[in-house]
């Protein structure tokens, strides 16, 4: 589970012997909201391209106050979920990402059964990746992919969040590259985009386990890559991805076990170190996996 500051964008619960409850913290309204949201998106029907309600309408639908409803709208349209388009209105994205198949659009980053099953087809692309990159990769490649990895241990240790994304973002796809399969590279890159949706939702944009852990799992798929192990680097994905897992399984159960505590609608959205002034969320970030 992540080890920063877990009072980013919430507000903590204080458990009844009065001592702060980590398991209890809040949610930011926004984040209730968006995923009412989408729900909403789903129940309808409603496809990319399709326009929704104006935000006062929304929030009327959702229950929710117009200002808590603004700000789920901005932090859909920052995963691009939603498009926003002056004087026209409020739109379902064109992509969900950018994976084919309509069915996406309605992709809930942070329902249990929609996550497990994401994981679920990334471990079957991404272990079959790696063992196709231990098999296909060049000496040019192998080196990249040791780079990346490294570069990932450099940022974990100095807790570099954003260098860190940028250095998983880079090995996952170096990787990739390697497998020699333009299909299966371009799967990878959008499965990973719709889980940089959970990330968001579900961690505000940090990364939702040990940094130095995955580095750790980069530098060993790597190595697994280098001496051309097509087996053990394929096992070393699926593992790295099952740590994932379990770090995504019990934030979603901690979420959906305090969730009856507060109603949306009520809920303050509060600035964080991940939100502009007026709480509006940043660019997402990708996970630590």
């Amino acid at each position: 589970m992540h080890q920063g500051d877990d009072s980013v964008g919430a507000s903590a619960q204080v458990s009844g012997d009065g001592n702060d409850d980590a398991s209890s913290r809040y949610r930011p309204g926004y984040e209730l909201v968006a995923e009412q949201l989408l729900n909403y998106i789903a129940e309808q029907n409603l496809r990319a391209g399709d326009r929704l309600p104006t935000e006062q309408g929304l929030a009327q639908i959702l229950g929710a106050s117009r200002n808590v409803t603004r700000e789920a709208v901005k932090v859909l349209s920052a995963i691009g979920r939603l498009s926003v388009r002056r004087g026209a209105g409020i739109f379902v994205a064109d992509s969900a990402g950018g994976l084919v198949d309509d069915q996406l659009s309605h992709f809930r980053p942070t329902s249990m059964e929609d996550v497990l099953m994401l994981l679920d087809y990334r471990t079957v692309i991404e272990s079959e990746t790696a063992r196709r990159a231990a098999s296909l990769a060049t000496p040019i490649e192998v080196r990249t992919i040791r780079e990346c990895a490294e570069t990932s241990r450099v940022a974990a240790r100095a807790n570099d969040g954003y260098g860190f994304a940028e250095a998983d973002t880079a090995f996952h796809d170096a990787v990739g590259a390697a497998a020699h399969n333009v299909f299966l590279r371009s799967s990878v890159a959008g499965v990973r985009r719709l889980a940089s949706q959970s990330d968001v939702l579900l961690f505000h944009g940090d990364a939702p386990g040990s940094l130095e852990v995955a580095a750790g799992q980069h530098l060993a798929i790597a190595e697994a890559v280098a001496a051309g192990e097509a087996d053990l680097a394929a096992e070393l994905m699926v593992a790295h991805i099952a740590t994932t897992q379990s770090q995504f399984e019990r934030k979603i159960r901690d979420r959906l076990f305090n969730q009856d505590s507060r109603g949306a609608s009520g809920t303050p959205v509060r600035p964080s170190r991940r939100t502009g002034a007026a709480g509006e969320p940043r660019s997402p970030e990708t996970s630590a996996s």
